[in-house]
């Protein structure tokens, strides 16, 4: 299928698809970009995205605030860690976490990387659904820097951007599933979103080829949506003939890649991709600090994922299970403190 867009294809598997006509176009333009997405979630499970609707400006500022909190001295950053190992809040520093353990793959060293996450900032907990026992580890408050101006109400006006883009995408997955629009709208509309800041400084000396500045891994959830930097040290995507490419870095672009949940659905119709980023060779060290901003979505915690009606060509691979239970496996698997 050839792949029309505005932005010049980028080279290799990973293909880039214009949403503008989803937004403002008709019935058939929003089945055409449909159409788009099914063939690059069958094909590759990444794809790249353009006419995606996200101020620049908001982009900016979320990577000035990030840059800002990571340079803060540790003591600092520390501070925004929470005590409850049961919640996933706030600071994480460099080397806590091995993402290849995800995957079985033991004996990698931790990742080179530190990062700080959040969820929800607009939950209304005066709501009996967030008031579970499980809602409240999941719901948990949002553990905030106060020493970055502008941190908290830029990070907050992100999330919603990064919502409104991630219900869009779901609606076009579901057209491109042949299911109606708003199929998955009422199994997202309490989701529960970790966004998440990597921040990957420039290495001082070579790095083992064991360790990596985010090991290999596939996401957990239904859709990840990435704002990445085009440095030296990079995303790679294992690709379906068995080789590592490196994923391109289109200016006005965001990246957008499956997660185990939905392949699940999609009774591995659609593809979950491998994925890692690597070091840079020390010689390149100079100027490789990435900092990524990954929006990494998930259904609601009680949504019942069972094999999508429309995926059931052959018998269903997997037995059903909550949204909530599936990230609670994969988030058991990666030992978040791990020495060698």
């Amino acid at each position: 299928m050839t792949i029309q867009s505005p932005i010049a294809i980028a080279e290799g598997s990973v293909p880039v698809v214009d949403l503008s006509p989803y937004f403002s176009g008709s019935e058939a333009d929003k089945k055409r970009v449909a159409a788009e997405i099914d063939a690059a979630c069958r094909s590759i499970g990444f794809l790249i995205i353009s006419g995606h609707g996200v101020p620049q400006d908001l982009i900016d500022r979320v990577d000035r605030t990030s840059r800002a909190f990571f340079d803060l001295p540790l003591a600092e950053k520390e501070k925004c860690h929470s005590d409850n190992p049961d919640v996933w809040r706030g600071y994480y520093g460099m080397a806590t976490s091995t993402l290849a353990d995800t995957i079985g793959k033991v004996g990698d060293l931790p990742d080179l990387r530190e990062y700080y996450t959040m969820n929800n900032p607009f939950v209304d907990r005066a709501d009996p659904y967030y008031q579970t026992d499980a809602a409240r580890i999941i719901f948990a408050p949002n553990i905030y820097p106060t020493g970055v101006a502008d941190f908290e109400a830029a990070w907050s006006e992100y999330y919603r951007a990064m919502e409104t883009l991630a219900t869009a995408l779901m609606r076009l997955f579901a057209l491109a599933l042949g299911l109606d629009e708003p199929w998955f709208d009422d199994k997202i509309d309490r989701h529960m979103t970790n966004l998440t800041v990597s921040n990957y400084p420039e290495p001082k000396q070579a790095v083992s080829s064991r360790q990596m500045r985010a090991g290999p891994h596939t996401d957990y959830g239904s859709l990840t949506i990435l704002r990445a930097e085009d440095r030296p040290g990079g995303l790679e995507v294992h690709t379906p003939q068995g080789t590592w490419e490196r994923v391109p870095i289109l200016p006005g672009t965001l990246l957008v890649n499956l997660g185990d949940l939905m392949a699940q659905w999609t009774n591995d119709e659609w593809v979950s991709t491998l994925h890692r980023v690597v070091a840079p060779p020390i010689e390149q060290a100079q100027d490789s600090r990435r900092v990524s901003l990954t929006f990494f979505h998930q259904p609601n915690h009680d949504a019942l994922v069972e094999c999508i009606q429309t995926c059931r060509r052959d018998a269903p691979k997997y037995a059903p299970i909550t949204s909530g239970a599936h990230l609670e496996a994969k988030r058991l698997a990666m030992q978040v403190v791990r020495t060698e």
